[in-house]
């Protein structure tokens, strides 16, 4: 082959028309170099045998274990591993789209179903009765696996056998007439490699830490409630007082065990600034029911509290738009607290106002709380 194609994708005039040359190449048969959040890596169609044993060739220190799938989306889990355990869909909905990578155990069944379907020997999906997947949180792999039709595998692209590369020019020296094509999107987000984590029935493993250590997925792992308002001074912080109230009520535990039977609630702004005090209407508006606001400082939205929330809530649309502006794939676990209406910014009004405010968000709470969507993830 020729020289490889490197194209910048934020400097291109035409991204999709880019993303739509790497589907091309993958689909031809190519390996084309795919930006991640973690390290940039070499991909190709499972089903294009001179593609893969390319693949394989730019790792040989990785010879004869199993490839790595690569996926789009989250949903697209389901045909590789048959029955999944609760921890299982739970961890898939928490992790993913993220840094981490899922091992996960399938029946023999299962496996030999998915090498026939794919022509290929167990052993190059599955380890033993494991196999890895990935689902990355990039918008440059996530586009590009979106659109491909078939399985996509994917190896590290090291500047050595024992480092990762991060930044598309460093794959460029090593891989230049080795790939077809490399997509530069600049330097990963983060500087280390993703975690590795082996499901079980009813918990997990740590294989590897990367971007996440062990407490940041146990962390990400507890049922977490997220509000989110403007400036996180009054409309979320009460919301997020109000529901440990309830919830500690609906549990018969105190506030303060929340967190050790595996519940957290938080509230965040979508244009707030860290450590400012709920407002001092807000404070007295719930100490009328026993809620202490006194403590909460604000602090502002953000790509990690998004991704660690099992449900969002906002106080009105704009608010919405910015979860899913920060974090796409999290529209199917945002709403609007109120349906169909926004909750008024109660900022400037006199105590009366916030008094109003905080039975109104009582009453939203309770009604959500008792939907089935939270049932699903309240423990």
């Amino acid at each position: 082959m020729g020289t490889t194609t490197v194209i910048n994708m934020f400097q291109t005039g035409d991204y999709d028309a880019q993303i739509h040359r790497a589907v091309e190449v993958l689909q031809s048969g190519g390996v084309v170099v795919l930006p991640t959040e973690t390290v940039y890596g070499a991909a190709a169609l499972l089903t294009k045998p001179e593609a893969v044993g390319r693949l394989k060739a730019l790792r040989p220190d990785a010879s004869g274990k199993p490839l790595t799938v690569h996926l789009g989306d989250r949903r697209d889990a389901e045909p590789f591993l048959g029955p999944v355990s609760d921890m299982g869909q739970r961890m898939m909905k928490k992790l993913w789209p993220g840094p981490v990578a899922l091992l996960f155990e399938v029946p023999e069944a299962m496996r030999k179903a998915v090498a026939a379907r794919h022509r290929i020997a167990e052993s190059e999906l599955y380890d033993g009765a494991t196999i890895t997947l990935r689902c990355p949180d990039h918008i440059v792999a996530s586009d590009v696996l979106a659109l491909v039709r078939g399985t996509v595998v994917a190896v590290r692209a090291g500047i050595s056998s024992n480092q990762a590369a991060t930044r598309a020019d460093q794959v460029a020296q090593e891989l230049d007439g080795k790939v077809e094509l490399i997509l530069d999107a600049g330097p990963s987000k983060y500087n280390k490699p993703s975690t590795i984590v082996k499901v079980k029935p009813d918990g997990y493993e740590i294989v590897r830490e990367g971007v996440y250590d062990a407490r940041i997925i146990e962390r990400l792992m507890k049922t977490t409630i997220l509000y989110v308002c403007s400036g996180n001074t009054c409309r979320s912080p009460m919301a997020e007082a109000i529901t440990r109230h309830v919830l500690s009520e609906k549990l018969h535990i105190s506030e303060s065990d929340l967190e050790r039977k595996g519940i957290t609630v938080m509230s965040a702004g979508a244009m707030a600034m860290a450590g400012a005090r709920a407002t001092p209407q807000a404070v007295d508006a719930l100490k009328g029911i026993g809620v202490d606001l006194t403590r909460h400082r604000s602090r502002p939205l953000t790509v990690e509290l998004i991704h660690q929330a099992d449900v969002i809530y906002t106080m009105g649309r704009n608010h919405a738009m910015a979860v899913t502006s920060l974090v796409p794939s999290a529209a199917d676990k945002v709403t609007t607290l109120a349906p169909g209406r926004e909750i008024d910014d109660p900022i400037g009004a006199d105590v009366g106002v916030y008094k109003e405010l905080a039975d109104e968000l009582q009453f939203l709470i309770e009604t959500r709380l008792n939907e089935q969507s939270m049932e699903k993830v309240l423990p």
